[in-house]
């Protein structure tokens, strides 16, 4: 599964005109994040449909990438992000973007954007295999 990275002016309604033109399409936004700096901004955006999303993003002339988004669960507690995100550093994956993609029970499914992902599902595997010796 993929992400979508786009680039936004930190202008009024930048986020409302891409949300709607992928609505517009009957494409769901599953999962989101969203930042700002400075004059520019970034949104990172999963869908139910990728090739749709590429095509409004294209015609509506947003710059952006797409990016491999590799999940996992996290502990719902202190420490437990701060854990998941020193093991991808450890294992030299620079993270691009990280959302909350869903809860279950008491856990949190967080998807990472990153330069790496084979990278970051090692990292992620070994730190769940951690938890269940």
């Amino acid at each position: 599964m993929n992400a979508f990275i786009v680039d936004l002016k930190n202008n009024p309604g930048e986020l409302a005109r891409v949300t709607e033109s992928i609505a517009d399409k009957g494409i769901d936004i599953t999962a989101f994040s969203g930042s700002k700096c400075g004059d520019s901004g970034s949104l990172a955006i999963v869908t139910n449909d990728e090739a749709g999303t590429r095509r409004v993003l294209s015609q509506g002339l947003w710059k952006f990438h797409t990016i491999e988004i590799v999940e996992t669960s996290l502990a719902n507690q202190p420490g437990s992000l701060a854990e998941m995100t020193r093991r991808l550093a450890k294992a030299g994956v620079n993270i691009e973007a990280a959302f909350p993609i869903g809860m279950s029970g008491t856990n949190v499914h967080v998807a990472f954007a990153t330069d790496n992902p084979t990278k970051a599902k090692q990292a992620v595997a070994e730190l769940a295999g951690a938890y269940t010796r």
